[in-house]
C-alpha cells in the first residue's frame, strides 16, 4: 500500500544505483528515473547526487530514507497484522538458503509446508552463507538459513538444528578403511575446498586451526563453490574434502564416496538469522516453527 515511488526511491538509496534497483523491483532503468523525478518534483528537492556514474544521497535524501524505511516497514506490519486478522495463512515468504540447505534440505521441506498452506509463495535465493545474511539484513529477505551465527549486529540468530560435517574420500583412497581421520593427518593430502563466504568453510577452517594444523599447511588442489563439483571431483580419487554428512546420503548409499568422521568430531549448527527490528508475521511464525522441528529430524536421520 505504500506510494510506489518511495518504494522505488528506497530501492535505490540502499543500492545506490538506479541499475541494480530496476534488476530488483522488476523494471526498465528509465521507469526506475521517472518515479525518481516524481518524487523529487513532489518534494521540489533534489534527492540524488549524480557525478562520473555514482550516486549519492543529498542531505534531503538522506531524511527522505530515514523516513521511507520506517514508512515502508509500517506498512508491511499494517498489511500482515490485517491479514491474520481474517486467519488466513499466506502471501510471499522471501526465503534464502545457504547452498547445502538450499539443494539437500530445504526443497523437501517447502513441499510440505506448501502443501499444509496452499496459498503461501515460497521465493529462495540460493548462495552462501555470507550473501545471505547480507540479503536479510538489507530486508531483500524475510529469512535466512545459513551455517554459520550471523557476522552482522543487525540480525537475530536462532539455533535450529546440528550438523556434523565429514572427510568424505572415493573407496580406493586409504582413509575409506579408517574408523576416523584426525586433522593432522589431512597435512600434504590433496583437498579440495569450498569458497571463501562459504559456512562450510568458515567452520573447517576454525576447527584445523583449533587442532593446530596451519591452513597454508594443506595441499588445496581446488576452491569450488557448488557442493555436487567437490563431489564429482572427490569421486574420481584426485582428492579428499570435508562436507555436511547430509549432502552425500546419496553417494554413500550408492558406494561411489565414503564418509569418514573427524576426530575430534565437527558439529556445527544451523541457523535462523531475520531483522531484529522487522515485525515477525504470522507466517514467518509458523515456518520458523515448522522447518525447526522437521530441519532436526532430517539431522537425526543422517
Amino acid at each position: 500500500m505504500a506510494d510506489r515511488r518511495l518504494q522505488v526511491f528506497h530501492t535505490v538509496a540502499k543500492h545506490l544505483s538506479f541499475t541494480k534497483a530496476a534488476e530488483q523491483l522488476f523494471m526498465t532503468q528509465p521507469a526506475v528515473t521517472f518515479q525518481i523525478k516524481q518524487l523529487e518534483e513532489h518534494f521540489n528537492a533534489r534527492l540524488f547526487e549524480r557525478s562520473h556514474g555514482k550516486i549519492t544521497l543529498t542531505p534531503a535524501g538522506r531524511m527522505v530514507m530515514d523516513y521511507a524505511e520506517r514508512i515502508l516497514g509500517m506498512s508491511d506490519e499494517m498489511e500482515q497484522r490485517v491479514g491474520e486478522l481474517t486467519g488466513a495463512m499466506g502471501g510471499p515468504l522471501l526465503l534464502g538458503a545457504s547452498l547445502t540447505i538450499a539443494q539437500y534440505i530445504l526443497p523437501r521441506m517447502l513441499g510440505e509446508f506448501k502443501a499444509q498452506h496452499p496459498q503461501v509463495h515460497a521465493h529462495m535465493t540460493v548462495g552462501n552463507s555470507e550473501m545471505i545474511e547480507s540479503r536479510v539484513a538489507d530486508h531483500a529477505l524475510d529469512l535466512g538459513l545459513i551455517e554459520s551465527p550471523s557476522h552482522l549486529p543487525a540480525l537475530r540468530t536462532e539455533a535450529c538444528c546440528e550438523d556434523e560435517l565429514v572427510l568424505i574420500c572415493a573407496p580406493s583412497h586409504r582413509f575409506a578403511r579408517l574408523g576416523g581421520v584426525e586433522p593432522r593427518q589431512l597435512v600434504g593430502e590433496p583437498y579440495v575446498n569450498r569458497e571463501l563466504g562459504s559456512g562450510t568453510r568458515e567452520y573447517t577452517d576454525q576447527y584445523l586451526r583449533q587442532c593446530s594444523v596451519a591452513l597454508d599447511d594443506l595441499n588445496i588442489v581446488m576452491e569450488l563453490g557448488s557442493i555436487e563439483a567437490i563431489k564429482g571431483v572427490v569421486e574420481t580419487g584426485l582428492g579428499v574434502a570435508i562436507v555436511s554428512r547430509a549432502t552425500v546420503g546419496k553417494e554413500r548409499k550408492l558406494g561411489t564416496l565414503v564418509a569418514v568422521p573427524l576426530e575430534p568430531r565437527l558439529m556445527r549448527t544451523f541457523s535462523f538469522v531475520h531483522p531484529k527490528e522487522k515485525f515477525r508475521s504470522k507466517l514467518l511464525t509458523a515456518f520458523v516453527e515448522f522447518a525447526a522441528a522437521r530441519m532436526k529430524k532430517l539431522a537425526n536421520e543422517g
